[in-house]
Order: structure tokens, then C-alpha cells, then sequence
């Protein structure tokens, strides 16, 4: 009896985290996490470092690439829970969301100081989630 029951324990546990992982309804992933940090998060999140680095953006074509960055920055944390609904996935994600959102308002109002004062939110909002999920990319201080 003990057996069986450690067994539907454990069934269940698995469903739980199987329905956690799973996509919502409709919903279907195109991109490969892969594609998705190397062919958007990646890019967006550089671009707009870069132009905080380089004093903000500095006419309206670099303001409209700000803003485009920072759109798609908050809305890749949709995308990333859309993969993993995990509580401490989808807490790291959340954080590239919010900034992404903040840069989105700073950039929309063309605040370059707002803006620049992201720069480590944004650096954060990613090394906060490989180091916790890559950790072949941010391997732990030796001792």
C-alpha cells in the first residue's frame, strides 16, 4: 500500500510540475529559447545599454529604437512565462518585465537621464535569472 501511494504522490507531483511548464491554452511557441536571447532578448536589452553608454539616444530615430528595445524587452518576460511558469522563473522573468516597461515610459518621453538610470535594472533583470538558470554562464565565485 505504501508503494502505491508514494507512487500517486509522486504521479501527482510530476502532473503539477508538467502543468506549471506547459503553455497556456493556444498558445504555441515558435522561437527556441535559444533563438529568443540571442535573436531578441539579447539584441534589445544591448541596444539599449548602448545608448545609455553613449549619453542616450540622440534624435528621434534613436529614441524609436529605444522604445522598440524596451517593448521588447517587457514583453519577452511574457514570452519567457509563456515557456515556464515555474514561481522562480516566472519572478525573474517579471523582472525583465517591469524594467522593460519602465524603459518603454522613460524612452517614450525621451528622459535620457531616467533612462540611463536603468542601465543596471537592466543588467540585473538578466544576470538575476542566468545566474539561477545558467550557471555555465555565471558559474558560482569559487571559495
Amino acid at each position: 500500500m505504501r508503494c502505491v501511494g508514494r507512487l500517486l504522490t509522486g504521479l501527482w507531483l510530476l502532473s503539477v510540475v508538467l502543468i506549471a511548464q506547459a503553455p497556456p491554452d493556444g498558445l504555441q511557441p515558435v522561437a527556441t529559447m535559444k533563438q529568443l536571447m540571442v535573436d531578441v532578448i539579447h539584441p534589445a536589452s544591448n541596444s539599449l545599454l548602448l545608448a545609455v553608454n553613449r549619453g542616450g539616444p540622440g534624435d528621434e530615430k534613436g529614441w524609436a529604437e529605444a522604445r522598440r528595445s524596451a517593448l521588447t524587452l517587457a514583453e519577452s518576460g511574457n514570452l519567457l512565462i509563456m515557456r515556464n511558469r515555474s514561481a522562480a522563473w516566472v519572478a525573474d522573468a517579471r523582472l525583465l518585465i517591469d524594467v522593460g516597461a519602465i524603459a518603454y515610459r522613460a524612452a517614450a518621453a525621451r528622459d535620457a537621464r531616467a533612462l540611463a538610470a536603468l542601465a543596471d535594472r537592466i543588467d540585473t533583470s538578466c544576470t538575476t535569472c542566468h545566474t539561477q538558470f545558467r550557471p555555465n554562464v555565471f558559474p558560482a565565485a569559487r571559495q
